[in-house]
């Protein structure tokens, strides 16, 4: 019900801009004032309405909306489309809704390229899409928006995946209702979530499947390189999630509500390696601030902690030396993945973590997998085989969907599906082919 408490006030922003006419006052001032200044008691207020321009006649909108009662209880939604002209996106039949994973928010991971020199802006995929007719809309989960320097994380105590999972349900129904008023039709929308995104499309799915059809958003949905549960035979993988599970479990009993500050890990990692490659890692002893980044990329796994799920898990596949030192990466470009690193948000709430965790352990037990065999769909795995990879291909059996493909790339890290040269072509366009035909 809360999601339909500001579709009109989102309906009218989009109509307001699409006209010639200055706005009302009010409005404008109500629209772009910051949230956390006055609007606390307001559920699903809209503030800081953005356009920008990112190649030619493609511009990406992006809203915040307030979902709750706290200061950081706000989403951002964004919206990557063609112009006809300022605030009038041209009308498309195809629609796509992202959902972004640890560390990076929705412009860190799928719109890099718009924060780098180092690659032409077209280089991702919300850009590609929106250049071949899909309506790329997509969120930033709450924890995007709170800032370097916070100290108290008690308002992420409650944050798990049943509160990430209401959001893209918030923000998939905003997306659906800002189309139907501006003459796109109030199709369902194909969902894509790529890594913990995934795991929070899951449980918004499985939970979706308790409304009536009519009252659904999603026509299709794209799993990226992600294990919503692990197959029986992965006993090693299981024991390791289960231990992982006990100690961020612990962790949050401990009132740590936070999960590690792993985006100021990032941040260090790729500003380091950009200003100053050569000098001596504080983070990694015994390298320089350029290997250390290029380690991260291409040996995510050795930073896993208390223990790896997956072996050999990395975001970039690299290149050695003999000695096995990282020299570069493989298929995405090194400068390119170090402004990506810099662009991630600095704290995540652990509670997803922690109910993640539980899911590829087998227990305790979460309400997130209920009604998977509900889920009855189109579905489009992708992975990487150096990513989550064949590990996620036992939850597509879990559901309903009896239209259900697979897309494996060879060679690839967890992140280079998004940020590696040859993307557009071994990754985005089977995407692209498969949005088509569904």
């Amino acid at each position: 019900m809360a999601a339909w408490l500001c579709v009109g006030a989102l309906g009218f922003a989009q109509q307001a801009r699409a006209g010639n006419d200055p706005w009302d006052r009010w409005d404008r001032e109500r629209l772009e004032q910051p949230y956390g200044e006055g609007e606390a008691d307001e559920i699903c207020t809209l503030g800081n309405a953005e356009r920008r321009q990112l190649a030619d006649d493609i511009y990406e909108y992006s809203y915040r909306v307030r979902v709750g009662p706290g200061v950081y209880d706000v989403i951002t939604l964004h919206r990557v489309v063609r112009e006809l002209g300022p605030w009038s996106p041209v009308r498309t039949q195809k629609s796509m809704f992202l959902v972004h994973g640890d560390a990076l928010g929705f412009r860190g991971a799928f719109l890099s390229s718009a924060a780098s020199l180092e690659v032409p802006t077209s280089q991702s995929i919300a850009v590609f899409l929106a250049r071949r007719g899909v309506d790329v809309w997509g969120i930033d989960l709450r924890w995007v928006h709170v800032p370097s320097g916070t100290k108290d994380f008690s308002f992420m105590k409650d944050w798990n995946l049943g509160t990430h999972a209401q959001d893209v349900g918030t923000g998939l129904t905003l997306a659906r209702t800002v189309r139907a008023l501006t003459g796109n039709g109030g199709d369902k929308m194909n969902l894509l979530g790529w890594s913990r995104g995934a795991t929070i499309s899951y449980a918004y799915l499985n939970g979706e499947t308790q409304q009536p059809p009519h009252n659904r958003h999603v026509s299709g949905f794209i799993p990226v390189d992600m294990a919503y549960s692990l197959a029986p035979g992965a006993t090693l993988e299981r024991h390791a999630a289960c231990l992982t599970h006990t100690v961020f479990a612990q962790a949050q009993t401990e009132r740590k509500y936070e999960g590690g500050e792993i985006g100021l890990l990032l941040q260090v990692l790729g500003s380091s390696a950009i200003n100053s490659p050569a000098e001596s890692s504080v983070l990694l002893p015994g390298s320089t601030n350029r290997q250390a980044a290029l380690f991260f990329g291409s040996a995510t796994h050795v930073f896993q902690v208390p223990l790896p799920v997956i072996q050999g898990y990395h975001w970039a596949a690299g290149q050695f030396s003999e000695a096995g030192a990282p020299t570069g990466l493989a298929w995405t470009d090194e400068r390119f993945f170090f402004d990506t690193l810099v662009q991630a948000a600095p704290y995540q709430s652990i509670g997803e973590q922690v109910d993640t965790f539980a899911m590829w352990c087998g227990a305790p037990d979460v309400p997130y997998d209920d009604h998977l065999a509900r889920v009855k769909v189109p579905v489009l795995y992708v992975g990487a085989s150096g990513g989550v990879g064949g590990y996620g291909l036992h939850s597509l059996s879990r559901l309903g969907s009896t239209d259900v493909s697979t897309h494996m790339v060879p060679g690839y890290g967890h992140a280079d599906l998004f940020l590696a040269s040859g993307a557009q072509n071994v990754v985005w366009a089977p995407i692209l082919d498969w949005v088509q035909r569904h």
